[in-house]
């Protein structure tokens, strides 16, 4: 959530970086310019009319001393009458309130200066490739086709258990999906430094706000139902790990010595992948339910765009473990997400598609998040708690890495190779049919 002080200060500032983003928010930014004003005219009401009340309690505790009877009668209905109105005040006043944080959740987050120009990910910059193409002697095979000729996927069983959009792994195809969460996680555990946490994956709507899920992507998440459906306390499914462990410190003051700090989480993620019917129907690419390994940190100000390199660096390290080629990509202001102010994705090489796909995004989202979670630090002992910076990416997305390594390492007798790094976890070298 943006700085309401600062979008009033800055209005024509923070519409042309907002603009950059190919979307209109004048009414929006206006209708906060102008609530932020009824909260400083309402405040400094208040203020004055909270001093007059100070003032009468204090003359009415001389004359309760001096046994004045009547003079404190008199100061009674003055002072009721001025409690009243402070009361009314601050009523109003929560109210402005209330209306500044709603339209302020709607508004996305501004791009940082640094980011490129740019409407869709089309024009997202290329800022590095990694490996090779792998070539074939053979027309290579979509990872479904392969996945079912291996009787390692099986999308009909699962579309009997649950619908569309759901798989079943058998066999070598699950255990390599384990062995992708384990390797994931005890790479970035043991040599990039993250803590493990291992978060629930149900959530309430506060945790969904804090890192921006709720209110624009609430049709893309599954909630629970109670008896009673209006019922505030109904949770939801998890879209990603990125909610519940960056809510880890939601409301909480750390010290800057704790910064940066850096977890990591195996979780599945649920989404309804609203609006998106008709693309990538076929496969894993996009499921209501998949595997994913997070890595999310957490520093001051001054050293958030730094730690976005290492962050995009530990999820790059993954895939090149793995020896899958990629290329990083850096987001255009209109491709930024949400609550992004600068992001890279990294793209995975599909042969049978002959292009790259997104395997992970890694973003800084300034004190966009933390804002609304309300996760500070005190810079030095005593000193006045400021905001921190809020960051994540996927270390990486285990469905996808798994087409990945089902397409680019697929031989032309149908059989798939297995990454040297995950043999020890498979207990084998070749993935055949069953």
């Amino acid at each position: 959530m943006l700085d309401s002080r600062y979008v009033a200060d800055h209005l024509d500032e923070v519409r042309e970086q907002l603009a950059r983003r190919g979307a209109e928010f004048a009414d929006a930014l206006d209708g906060v310019a102008s609530l932020v004003s009824s909260r400083r005219e309402l405040s400094r009401k208040t203020e004055l009319l909270q001093g007059e009340r100070n003032t009468a309690s204090d003359a009415m505790a001389k004359l309760a001393r001096s046994g004045d009877k009547q003079g404190m009668a008199a100061r009674r209905d003055e002072l009721k009458a001025l409690s009243e109105r402070v009361k009314g005040l601050e009523t109003d006043l929560a109210g402005v309130e209330a209306q500044i944080e709603e339209t302020l959740l709607i508004i996305p987050n501004v791009p940082h200066p640094s980011v490129p120009d740019g409407r869709t990910e089309d024009e997202n910059v290329v800022v590095r490739e990694w490996g090779t193409k792998p070539s074939f002697s053979f027309e290579p095979k979509p990872h479904y086709e392969l996945g079912e000729q291996l009787g390692i996927l099986d999308f009909e069983r699962a579309a009997k258990l649950s619908g569309a959009r759901f798989s079943v792994l058998w066999g070598l195809g699950a255990r390599l999906e384990r062995a992708l969460q384990t390797f994931m996680l005890d790479l970035h555990t043991r040599e990039h430094g993250y803590t493990e946490v291992h978060p629930p994956y149900l959530v309430k709507a506060e945790a969904l706000r804090g890192t921006s899920q709720l209110p624009k992507f609430e049709d893309d998440l599954f909630k629970t139902k109670r008896s009673d459906p209006d019922d505030p306390s109904a949770l939801y499914l998890i879209p990603t790990a990125e909610v519940p462990v960056t809510n880890l410190h939601a409301d909480e003051i750390l010290d800057a010595a704790q910064l940066p700090l850096a977890y990591t989480a195996y979780t599945p993620c649920f989404r309804s992948e609203a609006g998106s019917y008709g693309r990538d129907v076929r496969g894993l690419i996009r499921q209501h339910q998949f595997d994913k390994v997070e890595i999310v940190r957490f520093a001051a100000p001054e050293q958030s765009l730094a730690e976005l390199e290492r962050l995009t660096l530990h999820a790059e390290e993954v895939l090149k473990r793995l020896g899958l080629h990629y290329r990083v990509v850096e987001h255009c202001a209109g491709d930024l997400g949400f609550a992004a102010t600068k992001g890279y994705d990294l793209e995975v090489w599909l042969p049978s598609q002959r292009m790259y796909r997104e395997i992970s995004s890694c973003s800084v989202f300034g004190d966009f998040q933390a804002r609304r979670a309300k996760i500070r630090y005190r810079p030095e002992p005593k000193g006045k708690p400021r905001l921190l910076h809020t960051l994540n990416g996927s270390g990486l997305a285990i469905g996808r890495t798994w087409v990945a390594i089902v397409e680019q390492y697929q031989q032309a007798d149908g059989s798939v190779l297995v990454p040297e790094a995950l043999r020890s976890l498979m207990g084998t070298d070749r993935i055949t049919s069953r």
